[in-house]
């Protein structure tokens, strides 16, 4: 078996934005020279995210709308967790909601995703630089 890991870093413009990484994540594969196996992508950090959906931009501003809903960001004093200082309690939320990884599998050295499905990173609490771990697992 053979794996290759790599560290793909954003650095988001605005505190809550949704960026279609497929792409990149689609020429670290091939560097690993595995033909069939999984490929993880994970968020390493507590106030973003990494899912799989359609890249349908209106879908991005309903997904906005829901987690407004689900974890409004005001008011701050909301969550106990803002009393330590950074005010990011909802980003934590937001994360939950949205979830940690995904994994897709490798067919003949390229991800098996659907038709419409692409990989999302969800950043909640930006401005600063964070990270994924990709790891490309297999034969």
């Amino acid at each position: 078996m053979k794996s290759l890991t790599e560290y793909v870093w954003f650095n988001t413009r605005e505190k809550q934005e949704f960026i279609n990484i497929t792409d990149k994540i689609s020429k670290i594969v091939p560097r690993s020279g595995i033909k069939e196996g999984l490929c993880l992508v994970n968020t390493m950090h507590n106030s973003s995210s990494v899912y799989i959906n359609d890249p349908d931009r209106d879908l991005v501003t309903d997904f906005e709308n829901w987690l407004e809903k689900l974890a409004p960001h005001d008011p701050p004093s909301q969550y106990l967790h803002n009393k330590e200082g950074e005010g990011n309690g909802e980003a934590h939320l937001r994360k939950q909601i949205m979830g940690r990884e995904v994994v897709v599998a490798v067919t003949e050295g390229k991800l098996d995703l659907g038709t419409w499905e692409r990989i999302f990173y969800g950043e909640f609490d930006g401005q600063r630089q964070k990270k994924i771990l990709v790891k490309v697992i297999g034969e």
